[in-house]
């Protein structure tokens, strides 16, 4: 039988270990944790909606309407009126003619690999996509090569490798890198797919709310359905609820309505989480304000960590890297802010290669310039071996 005590001491030894926070109280800056108020950089709600009082009321009316479960899967009796009106309102957002729901982003990636292709395939994926891409060509079957981190060259070179190999070929990237925060270069990918005779899919959980205009980084870099025929994007981030998207034509979203397995499958999101996010796109529409405050905060802590000697990965999204080194190192440095009441997560591998562990740090709209501040200080009080 494996030995799972000994691995845990292992993961213990190399830093690796991972706990959870029990935090009280609703998603916002500052959080109770211990009994002790922190404040937190490390929540992906970049607009702040997930406690914004609109949103809120909307859940809690629906839950008064509907119930709060949905009771049986989306082909069964549980697509509610809330989930179709919310499919058409976001297809409307990305400027498509379908979306389709499914209970989060993981279950979105697997689901549409799995429908649309198999081992006779090939998907090509950027070295450093979300883990739910990665794992969905695995579950697939789909032979998987993965090209250098934002290289349409390298991804190119690739293709010509292996062209008349395999039947169809799928690229992937995520349209925000979830531990980076820069942008993928979508424009070039879409080029070389396009001279391949390759799908394109993209991820955009971190873009959705928060790049053009709200229309997430495919609007951000003029691209449309012709050059990203795959469009996913999450509800739990910008947007403040939960679950996510799959955006297409006519044809991919019945497609995936009959073969994703993850959508057939599966119980239906309550209702009320679907009435919840029509108002946070209304809401994310109207002020947007949100995104403009974002972009002064994000601005600030560049500059002013910068002139600390201590440099972000290149972005302009609300994620926020801090390379630190070794695990021992990010968890170190981790453990000293919150002994200044700051939560920031110590991000290890494998999440990110070897010797680039990290504080993933994040804003949302709901910080303010003084905390952004309060954050800045505290580092800059830290020790400077310690990064």
């Amino acid at each position: 039988m494996k030995d799972f005590a000994s691995a845990l001491l292992a993961r213990r030894a190399k830093s690796l270990y991972r706990r959870r926070l029990v935090l009280e109280g609703p998603t916002a800056p500052e959080s109770s944790l211990d009994g002790r108020t922190v404040l937190q950089f490390c929540s992906n709600d970049y607009l702040g909606l997930a406690n914004h009082p609109r949103v809120v009321e909307a859940f809690a009316a629906a839950a008064r309407h509907y119930g709060v479960g949905a009771g049986a899967s989306h082909l069964v009796t549980g697509h509610r009126t809330a989930h179709h009106a919310l499919e058409e309102e976001l297809a409307v957002l990305v400027d498509r003619p379908r979306a389709l729901l499914f209970s989060s982003g993981y279950m979105a990636n697997l689901g549409v690999v799995g429908a649309l292709f198999g081992r006779h395939d090939q998907v090509y994926e950027d070295r450093l996509n979300h883990a739910s891409l990665l794992d969905a060509a695995r579950y697939a079957g789909v032979p998987l090569t993965r090209y250098t981190h934002a290289d349409p060259a390298a991804l190119e070179a690739c293709l010509m490798r292996t062209k008349h190999k395999h039947g169809d070929q799928l690229v992937i990237s995520d349209g925000v890198f979830s531990m980076e925060g820069d942008l993928a270069p979508l424009s070039g990918l879409a080029s070389v797919a396009q001279r391949h005779g390759a799908w394109l899919m993209v991820d955009d959980a971190h873009g959705i709310g928060v790049l053009g205009e709200g229309r997430g980084t495919l609007a951000h870099c003029g691209l449309g359905i012709r050059e990203v025929p795959i469009l996913v994007g999450t509800l739990g981030k910008a947007l403040g609820t939960a679950g996510a998207f799959v955006a297409g034509d006519e044809t991919l979203i019945e497609t995936l309505i009959q073969e994703a397995r993850t959508y057939v499958f599966t119980t239906a999101t309550p209702p009320a989480v679907a009435e919840a996010t029509r108002v946070a796109l209304r809401v994310s529409a109207e002020e947007s304000w949100r995104r403009e405050h974002l972009h002064v905060l994000v601005t600030h802590l560049r500059t002013e960590l910068a002139a600390l000697g201590l440099p972000l990965l290149p972005s302009i999204t609300p994620i926020q890297p801090l390379i630190v080194g070794t695990a021992a190192k990010a968890l170190a440095v981790s453990e000293a802010l919150l002994a200044r009441d700051i939560l920031v997560t110590a991000i290890r591998p494998p999440t990110v290669p070897e010797g680039t562990a990290r504080l993933r740090i994040t804003l949302t709209a709901a910080h303010t310039l003084a905390q952004v501040d309060r954050l800045i200080e505290a580092l800059a009080q830290i020790d400077a071996c310690s990064l």
